[in-house]
């Protein structure tokens, strides 16, 4: 039901937010902000640790018409065939390497870079292996509505390092992926099985839901 709610949300916040930069008048505008401002009381009630602050952030960051965001991922296998996961500083958790797409930055050069910045290795974008609408995938429930671009990736060399936003870094394989403490807003068990599946296979067809 929460994931539903959220999904509701989300929605209602782009009906506003487009509003808001497509309406023909005054009397548009006013109806748009306070379903805005609606929207924002929803949310405040089935989040209440959320700050004013925050829930500004969420309904009112963007502008024009409203998109899903978009978050990378790099899937790096080393020599052995276990694959690179770095633990965020975040929640302590482990994760694929990655994030927010970045204005200026193919989807592909997100993926080196991220790689780059949380693990310390230089590697080279290949090809997508899935983009996923992350609500329908069992994902803890969001408000935020995103798509998951997974891109395999392969590493110049296999030396690592942590980074800014990162405290551990390693190789694991899929058995050993099983008993981590994963970070599950970025990545679920689903999606590493998808991977390996990948990687086992040499698939070249994209998954994309």
């Amino acid at each position: 039901m929460e994931k539903e709610l959220n999904i509701l949300l989300a929605k209602l916040q782009g009906i506003a937010q487009t509003g808001k930069k497509y309406g023909k008048d005054i009397f548009d505008q006013e109806r748009y902000e306070e379903l805005s401002q609606v929207t924002k009381q929803l949310m405040s009630i089935l989040y209440p640790e959320l700050s004013t602050h925050e829930l500004t952030i969420l309904v009112d960051q963007d502008e024009g018409y409203a998109t899903p965001k978009v978050d990378i991922r790099a899937v790096v296998f080393n020599s052995s065939g276990k694959l690179l996961l770095v633990k965020e500083n975040s929640d302590n958790r482990w994760s694929l390497p990655g994030g927010w797409a970045d204005i200026g930055y193919s989807p592909k050069e997100v993926a080196e870079k991220e790689t780059l910045e949380e693990a310390g290795l230089v590697v080279k974008a290949k090809r997508v292996i899935a983009v996923l609408d992350k609500s329908k995938h069992d994902f803890p429930p969001a408000l935020t509505y995103v798509y998951k671009f997974f891109i395999r990736c392969e590493s110049q060399n296999e030396k690592v390092k942590i980074g800014v936003e990162t405290n551990d870094v390693g190789y694991f394989s899929l058995k050993d992926i099983y008993s981590l403490a994963l970070s599950k807003e970025r990545n679920i068990i689903d999606n590493f099985e998808m991977i390996f599946a990948d990687y086992q296979n040499d698939k070249t067809i994209m998954i994309c839901d």
